[in-house]
Formats: C-alpha cells, sequence, structure tokens
C-alpha cells in the first residue's frame, strides 16, 4: 500500500511540476536505501546479541523486562564483560545471573570494568569480595560509569574520618553512597555536623562515624527526611540533648532513614496498642527506646505478634521486658510457645526471652526442659 501511493505521489509530481525524473529517483533510490539498511542491520545485531547471551546462560525474559532498552543499543560488550569477571574469579551462572538481573552491566568497557575495580579494591580487601557483591546486588557496580565520581566520594569520605572497615561496610551494604553525587554526600555530611554540635557534642567526626557505621543507608537519604526523624524522636519521648545524642549514635540511628510518614504511623499504633492494655505512657517510651527496631514492624504485624503472645497467657509486662520476642515471626512464635507448654514450661511466669534466640540456642534449651521433665 505505502509503495502504491509512493507511486501515485511520484507520478503526479513528474507530470505537474518543472524538476526532472533524474532528481526525484535519486531522492527516493536513497531514502529507500537507508530504510533497508536500517531494517536489515538492527535484526542482525539484535540476532547476534541474543545468540551471545543465550550462549552464556543468560535469562532473556527476565533481562528484557527489567532493561529492555539496553536491546536497542548499537555496541554492547557482553563477551568482554565476560571474559573480564572470569579474571576476577566469578563463574558462569554468577556472570548469568548478573546480565539477567543488570543488563546493562553489557554496556560497560573492559577499560571502564577494570578502572572501576581497581578503585572498590581500595576498600575491599580482594576479588572474591567484590565478585560477592556483584552477585548479591550487580546494580550496586553497574549502576554507573562515573569513575572520577567514585574515585572523589572514596576520597570524601576517607577525609571524614570513616575507616576502611566503615567504607566496607558502606560498600556492601548502601553501595550506592558512592553514586551519589559528591555534592550529596558533603551535604548530608555537614547536616550532621551540625545536629552533633547543637546536641553539645564537640566531636563531629566521630559523630558522622557512629551513625555511619550503626546505619549504613544513611548517606542515601534526604537531610530533611533524617531531620524531621531526630526531632520526632526528640519531641515524642521528650529527650534531654544527652539523651537524643545517645539514642541516635547507638540503637535509634536505624530508624533515621525510614519514611517519617510510616516512623509516625507505626508509633502511633505501637502506642495505641499498648495502652489499650493498661500501660501508662512512661512504659510506652521504655518500650520503645530500649528497642527502636520495634518500629519497623508494620501496624498489623506488630498487633498480630502481640496478640498471638497474650493468647498463650504471656503478660504485657513480659513483653515490655523482652521487645526483641517481637522479631521472631509468628509461625515460629507460635511452634515455640506449644513445643514450650507441652514441655511444660509456664509462660506466664518464666523467662521469654528464649522465644527470640537462634534456632541452634533455642533447640538446645528444649532439650534440657525436656530432659528434666521427661527424663528423656
Amino acid at each position: 500500500m505505502a509503495v502504491r501511493n509512493l507511486w501515485h505521489m511520484r507520478s503526479n509530481f513528474l507530470f505537474g511540476s518543472r524538476y526532472s525524473t533524474e532528481i526525484l529517483f535519486k531522492s527516493v533510490s536513497v531514502r529507500l536505501f537507508c530504510l533497508k539498511h536500517t531494517a536489515d542491520s538492527e535484526p542482525l545485531r539484535n540476532e547476534d546479541l541474543l545468540n551471545n547471551l543465550l550462549t552464556m546462560g543468560v535469562d532473556i525474559d527476565m533481562a528484557k523486562k527489567r532493561q529492555p532498552g539496553v536491546f536497542n543499543r548499537v555496541v554492547t560488550n557482553e563477551q568482554d564483560l565476560q571474559t573480564f569477571l572470569l579474571s576476577k574469579g566469578a563463574s558462569k551462572e554468577v556472570i548469568a545471573s548478573i546480565i539477567s538481573r543488570y543488563p546493562r552491566a553489557i554496556t560497560r568497557t573492559t577499560e571502564s570494568l577494570s578502572e572501576r575495580w581497581d578503585l572498590w579494591r581500595k576498600i575491599m580487601t580482594s576479588d572474591f569480595e567484590i565478585v560477592k557483591i556483584l552477585e548479591r546486588s550487580p546494580e550496586s557496580f553497574f549502576r554507573s560509569s562515573n569513575n572520577k565520581n567514585l574515585e572523589n566520594n572514596i576520597k570524601f569520605l576517607y577525609s571524614i574520618g570513616l575507616t576502611p572497615k566503615c567504607l566496607c561496610r558502606l560498600l556492601t551494604s548502601a553501595p550506592r553512597t558512592f553514586s551519589n553525587s559528591l555534592d550529596l554526600n558533603k551535604q548530608m555530611v555537614e547536616f550532621l555536623h551540625e545536629v552533633c554540635l547543637s546536641l553539645g557534642y564537640k566531636n563531629p567526626t566521630d559523630f558522622v562515624r557512629r551513625i555511619v557505621f550503626k546505619n549504613p543507608f544513611i548517606l542515601i537519604q534526604s537531610t530533611n527526611r533524617v531531620k524531621t526523624n531526630i526531632e520526632f524522636l526528640q519531641s515524642s519521648f521528650t529527650l534531654s540533648n544527652g539523651e537524643l545524642l545517645v539514642l541516635i549514635c547507638g540503637p535509634g540511628a536505624r530508624i533515621l532513614d525510614l519514611s517519617s510518614d510510616y516512623v509516625k504511623r507505626n508509633y502511633a499504633n505501637i502506642r495505641e496498642k499498648l495502652l489499650s492494655f493498661g500501660c501508662t505512657e512512661d512504659e510506652v517510651h521504655k518500650f520503645v527506646l530500649s528497642y527502636p527496631d520495634v518500629i519497623f514492624l508494620a501496624e498489623k504485624k506488630f498487633n498480630d505478634k502481640v496478640d498471638c503472645l497474650i493468647e498463650e497467657n504471656v503478660s504485657i509486662s513480659q513483653i515490655i521486658e523482652n521487645p526483641r520476642v517481637l522479631d521472631t515471626s509468628i509461625s515460629t512464635l507460635k511452634n515455640r510457645m506449644k513445643e514450650l507448654v507441652h514441655a511444660g514450661y509456664n509462660l506466664s511466669t518464666s523467662n521469654i526471652a528464649l522465644l527470640s534466640w537462634s534456632q541452634k540456642r533455642y533447640n538446645a534449651k528444649l532439650k534440657k526442659i525436656n530432659k528434666i521433665v521427661f527424663g528423656a
């Protein structure tokens, strides 16, 4: 149909215009040639890419779903990437998994990869450690190709007193820190310095180091979010500057990067639930401050776990004294309480801390209880 229309237009043009047929045909032939070249070459390129990736064991469907634009690239370096990672100790299976989950990795040049690897080795002690990070989170290494920015961030983070151990923790847990612009990292560090001084602590370097070590995700959050959470903690628990300092340098550091709405909503639920069991405001404060991680629990999960414990005659005061039991899944709580009750363990009068123990430690304790009760 398109060809017929083109011929019709060309006929009208020829017989009703002053231009020569030579010019017209020259113009049409060039356009058609260009269309043919593009149409033929792209499928060929994609076919080569698909064949290479299939040979490497890549999950094509997953890769296309995650980053479809990669398959439209004129140049990719999947074979060079495989050769490079094999030389660093990665297996073919790991490489296939990396590309499947983060196909943009095949757009990086060998030179860029080598330079970036060397920069990571300034933090990590071995190639093996880097391969393990890539296996777990390929985006952390391949997300950016701006090696100069990475180098500047490493220098800056060392300059503010972070130790190699701390940088290693950052790279392992929150690698996006190193993809941040240098200015963003500087803004957060300057903000934390201001918080430190406002609370009366005269060692900003130590303050930043403590918070970053406790919460490696802090540098990839906005200063406004962290500021809002700090203000919420101080106002909600009527903390002195010294008390707030101890909290955010310690167990409270982990909640500073949470959504402020999430923090407020979960705290409001915890407070309402505990008050409904007759707890005082002081008891609510004691409970949350002794284990701020409880704020990570969404409303339903928190309520269900408390109700599950109460149903087995565990008192609310026992829960307040042992908040870590709420880290245990509901299914594990139910199974353990059932086993303990069967073994004659009185949950209402005994220590419930064992509900949060590791499986190995719990099994050893249960075995002792059973031996005492049943003599076996």
